[in-house]
């Protein structure tokens, strides 16, 4: 009789259905893949590698692939599966949309570096390595936040994204002031250079939000636009 209740205990756990494990299987791949793009512009900043800026590439073409495999799966998958998973599929939806953004503007800073016709200037060496570790460290707490199903990571990652701002903000600053023509061209490809670790920034931040509606089921971003005028 014990050996009978048990076995009908551990039936009565539910699991989630195969498509359900396998999308969030893929989402996890792809906050990593996200994260090496972020290491490989780093690298890529620091050497002018042709292994990093290849390596990106790579990171962008398999954050496509995800996310065409996420499309392709979630309008039948969500149709198989009780409400709680369904929440849980549409977080993948909405990861996958702000990850292969994050790769596709880690691609585009790297191949407006690889173009620039002058060397970068030790000051911009510097800020723009401070930008894309804090992305790497951004998806590295979003990664552990969305496997382990924790706030703390994700909440990590909203305090560090006015770090972002502040090093676009000086980029931006610095070159504005700029009045040599000479220097022009390089002026602007390091503008959008910037501006692209910032939006960056801006999806890990989008991606936090979502860690916090999936873990807690409320919306962060609706919470925190209400107490703005407070």
């Amino acid at each position: 009789m014990a050996a009978s209740r048990a076995t009908k205990a551990k039936r009565s756990v539910p699991r989630e259905s195969p498509s359900t494990v396998a999308l969030t299987r893929a989402i996890e791949q792809a906050c990593l893949v996200a994260k090496d793009a972020a290491y490989n512009v780093r690298e890529f900043i620091g050497s002018a590698s042709k292994m990093a800026f290849l390596a990106v590439k790579d990171c962008e073409k398999e954050l496509d692939r995800i996310e065409r495999t996420v499309d392709g799966s979630i309008t039948s998958a969500i149709t198989e599966v009780t409400e709680a998973e369904a929440r849980e599929l549409l977080a993948c939806l909405k990861f996958i949309i702000d990850l292969e953004r994050i790769g596709d503007l880690a691609w585009s800073a790297t191949k407006r570096l690889q173009g620039l016709t002058a060397p970068l200037l030790s000051e911009d060496s510097r800020d723009l390595t401070v930008m894309a570790e804090t992305l790497e460290e951004m998806l590295e707490h979003i990664h552990h936040g969305f496997v382990n199903r924790n706030v703390e990571s994700a909440g990590w990652v909203l305090q560090t994204d006015s770090r972002m701002d502040t090093t676009c903000r000086a980029i931006f600053h610095r070159h504005l002031e700029r009045t040599d023509p000479r220097r022009r061209e390089y002026s602007t490809n390091l503008l959008f250079i910037a501006q692209a670790f910032e939006r960056a920034g801006d999806h890990s931040k989008n991606l936090a939000e979502e860690v916090y509606q999936l873990v807690e089921g409320r919306s962060l971003r609706h919470e925190l636009k209400r107490r703005k005028p407070e």
